[in-house]
């Protein structure tokens, strides 16, 4: 049961991305990966919890400051990514979770440059 608005892309996004990951780490953890794993669930779903707490902000700089954070932590996951699609760490295809990240970013970058126009 999906309890988030269908208008809202980002959110939609950022939360089946956090379960992708939840999956990812477990495929990790099935190829005895568990030391990068953890820090990629970590930032992999934290993305989503900031545009939650984003969502109930108490002001525009609140919401921008909470996306700002969604946005670094969707970088940092990004950077786990590659790591693990250069090092052979595992048997997982990357380019799929790469493609869904980037589009997350760019979203959440647009979000955050129109919001601070608006201020």
């Amino acid at each position: 049961m999906n309890s988030y608005k269908e208008d809202n892309l980002i959110q939609l996004k950022t939360f089946n991305f956090a379960l992708r990951i939840i999956k990812f780490y477990t495929q990790c953890k099935s190829q005895n990966e568990f030391i990068l794993s953890k820090q990629i669930l970590r930032c992999g779903t934290s993305i989503g919890a900031n545009v939650e707490e984003a969502i109930a902000a108490q002001s525009k700089k609140d919401f921008i400051s909470k996306l700002s954070i969604a946005n670094k932590e969707a970088r940092e996951t990004r950077y786990w990514l590659r790591l693990y699609q250069l090092s052979d760490l595992v048997q997982i295809e990357i380019d799929t979770y790469l493609k869904e990240i980037e589009s997350i970013i760019n979203i959440l970058t647009k979000i955050i440059k129109t919001s601070s126009e608006n201020l």
